[in-house]
């Protein structure tokens, strides 16, 4: 294996025209009539370019074993985020979610950030933001490649009201046989400095490394890998507080995200067709509200 964003590339070549697209993690268990649920959640936002996402709670105490109904009534939400440094350079990561009872109810909740772990939209998002074949051995780095490049798209990504799968994580009972599964980075030594490479092509579509010059990167297929034409990587930068250049960003965006300012504020401005959250008629940049606190 070289990665999940590689086997990913290859699932997306799967795709056949179905209405609807859903990936999740693998060591997932899903509730009873979870598809009719997640349809009936993603038309509730009336946005065709709806993507809902998030990352999973642990399966433990999370599904009723008989009805295989959900035990929960709260649902993560993806809004804390940070660089962090590392053999491949410095790029963005999600840090663990607030997972709470719902902010916005009788619809899924805007958020900025795009999860790996769940995602269900409308079949188009494979077609408009494939996976980037020229990405092996990337895993932290991924969700900033599909879910900038979904923006620039013109995608808007959404916590789900309500959970429709659980993640089998490596912790209590399951973590015997979790512990057992290989990754990919086993294979690191056969693959020394592809990763290097990969990340500061991932970086540099997105414009998230100014610092490092475009000859140092692949540039093939851009113009399927690369960036949509509806909004630029630098919109989403200084609207959700994130500096490129000194590697830093704004902290406690969750108290935006997480109370429903956001969606409250940005689906005032969905556009009428349902085609998109229009950005030209945001100029919102968040900024700190509690510098120094934790």
């Amino acid at each position: 294996s070289v990665g999940p964003v590689f086997a990913r590339h290859i699932g997306h070549r799967l795709y056949r025209g179905e209405y609807y697209y859903t990936q999740s993690d693998a060591h997932v268990s899903y509730t009873q009539n979870w598809d009719a649920d997640i349809i009936q959640q993603m038309e509730a936002t009336h946005n065709d370019l709806a993507v809902l996402t998030t990352y999973l709670t642990d399966v433990q105490g999370s599904i009723e074993p008989e009805t295989y109904k959900s035990l929960r009534n709260t649902r993560p939400i993806m809004c804390n985020t940070d660089y962090e440094g590392g053999p491949q350079g410095q790029h963005l990561r999600h840090l663990s979610q607030p997972e709470r009872i719902p902010g916005i109810h009788g619809s899924p909740q805007m958020e900025p950030y795009w999860a790996a772990g769940y995602s269900f939209s409308r079949g188009h998002f494979v077609v408009n933001v494939p996976y980037d074949l020229y990405q092996p051995m990337i895993f932290q780095g991924e969700e900033m490649s599909i879910g900038i490049r979904g923006f620039t798209v013109g995608y808007d990504m959404y916590a789900p009201e309500r959970s429709v799968c659980f993640h089998h994580y490596a912790v209590g009972k399951n973590a015997s046989t979790r512990n057992k599964v290989p990754h990919f980075w086993e294979n690191a030594d056969h693959f020394a400095g592809t990763g290097k490479r990969a990340m500061k092509r991932l970086l540099g579509i997105v414009h998230m490394n100014p610092e490092t010059d475009k000859s140092e990167w692949l540039h093939n297929d851009e113009e399927l890998y690369g960036l949509g034409g509806v909004r630029t990587p630098e919109k989403f930068y200084e609207t959700f507080g994130i500096d490129v250049r000194n590697k830093r960003t704004e902290h406690h965006l969750c108290r935006f995200v997480d109370k429903g300012i956001m969606h409250n504020e940005f689906n005032k401005v969905l556009r009428s067709d349902g085609m998109g959250v229009d950005y030209s008629r945001i100029d919102y940049q968040f900024k700190d509200p509690a510098v120094g606190e934790p």
